[in-house]
């Protein structure tokens, strides 16, 4: 009796909600990338109400909530079945006290509350996905207290990206309750084009994998390493900003890499001004995991209000230089080591003048003073004037700010 009343309610709000007149996207949702933690990358399908509890705890106990990581996302695997009406449950074993009741222990740590679906009828792991209920899903959503979708690309053969992300986007509006609207279509049919009116972020490529440069072969399909993804990134960034974010995937952070690849893969996801959702397990990170996701002085190059994307400005055999503008006049200048083996890096700063040729903002060391600020050193490094020589090892980067002197 208890769940036909739920569902007639769950009815009625949806009755309800048609007053709101037409569907579209919730405005003004990430004014900046979002950040948070997603269970993927280092747990797949081993997810339950204890470890999930667990991380939110941790999520606030190591600061992490207050530098900015505030979404708490579970990924695949979650799903129960759906019931006689067609509204999807919660796997009753792995989530005993209900999605109702985590959502309200995360919410009340200060965090916000993500869940995870696909467009086509099974999701990745092969769970009940949201084709053909796709109104129902945002409802049990909104009743679940949820707070961001994550929406794969799995189970989708016959459906058009455009409007498969379309329809759940108005079923998301219709059903009344905020939410961030994730989309993991791979890049596959350039969502970067189409995203903004969708959602709040769109994987550009395909899953990321724990290594620096390669690829794996997993037989059905492959996954990219860190600069495999950076690559398909230069040519997106017209298409990034305030609300809507080109997405290179989660971070690997902590999940295996050495920490100077952890460091440059971190430094290289602020520069894109991406999504920044850890996946490690937060309740066993090292000291090193933790310095690297919680640098505040480089989340707040992926965080500037600007919202610009950074952008490659040159290649000089293994260290590839680029530029993001920033608020206030600054440029974060990051200089990447793609090789594996040490480089001496002489830094000429009056040659170093650029403007972005989409946003008509130039860095001019010639013209006017900056000073410079090593973000992971955390250390002021005088001014860009001369040249400033450093030992670049490989698979790292060395990450300044500038700042206009007044």
């Amino acid at each position: 009796m208890k769940n036909k009343i739920r569902h007639f309610s769950l009815l009625f709000i949806a009755m309800l909600s048609f007053v709101h007149g037409g569907a579209q996207k919730y405005e003004h949702m990430a004014p900046v990338p979002p950040m948070g933690w997603n269970s993927w990358n280092r747990f797949g399908c081993n997810v339950d109400e204890k470890m999930l509890r667990e991380t939110a705890d941790m999520l606030v106990q190591t600061g992490m909530r207050d530098a900015g990581y505030v979404y708490l996302v579970i990924d695949d695997c979650w799903h129960g079945e759906r019931d006689s009406l067609g509204f999807i449950h919660e796997h009753p074993d792995l989530f005993p006290s209900g999605m109702k009741a985590l959502a309200g222990y995360i919410h009340a740590r200060g965090l916000k509350f993500g869940i995870y679906s696909s467009a086509g009828f099974k999701t990745c792991a092969g769970r009940p996905a949201s084709r053909g209920y796709e109104y129902q899903d945002a409802l049990v959503y909104a009743s679940w207290d949820v707070d961001y979708l994550k929406y794969d690309w799995c189970g989708t053969v016959g459906l058009n990206a455009y409007g498969a992300y379309m329809t759940m986007r108005d079923a998301l509006y219709k059903a009344g309750r905020p939410v961030v609207f994730s989309l993991c279509e791979w890049g596959n049919n350039q969502p970067w084009l189409w995203g903004s009116q969708m959602g709040h972020l769109w994987r550009t490529t395909g899953d990321i994998s724990a290594i620096f440069d390669g690829i794996r072969d997993h037989g059905t399909y492959k996954t990219l390493g860190v600069l495999q993804i950076l690559d398909l990134q230069d040519t997106l960034r017209r298409y990034a900003g305030p609300d809507g974010w080109n997405d290179p995937d989660m971070l690997q952070v902590g999940n295996g890499m050495s920490e100077s690849q952890d460091r440059a893969h971190f430094t290289m996801w602020c520069m894109l001004a991406a999504p920044l959702m850890a996946g490690n397990d937060l309740r066993a990170m090292s000291p090193s995991t933790i310095e690297i996701l919680m640098n505040k002085e480089v989340i707040a190059i992926d965080q500037d209000p600007l919202g610009i994307q950074g952008f490659p400005y040159a290649k000089e055999g293994p260290v590839h230089t680029w530029l993001k503008p920033l608020s206030g006049g600054r440029w974060a200048v990051c200089f990447l080591n793609r090789g594996t083996e040490p480089v001496p890096l002489e830094i000429d700063w009056k040659r170093m003048v650029a403007k972005d040729p989409l946003n008509a903002l130039e860095l001019d060391p010639v013209a006017y003073a900056y000073a410079v600020r090593d973000v992971w050193k955390k250390k002021d490094m005088g001014t860009a004037a001369g040249t400033m020589t450093t030992l670049l090892p490989g698979h790292d980067v060395f990450c300044v700010v500038l700042t206009p002197v007044k």
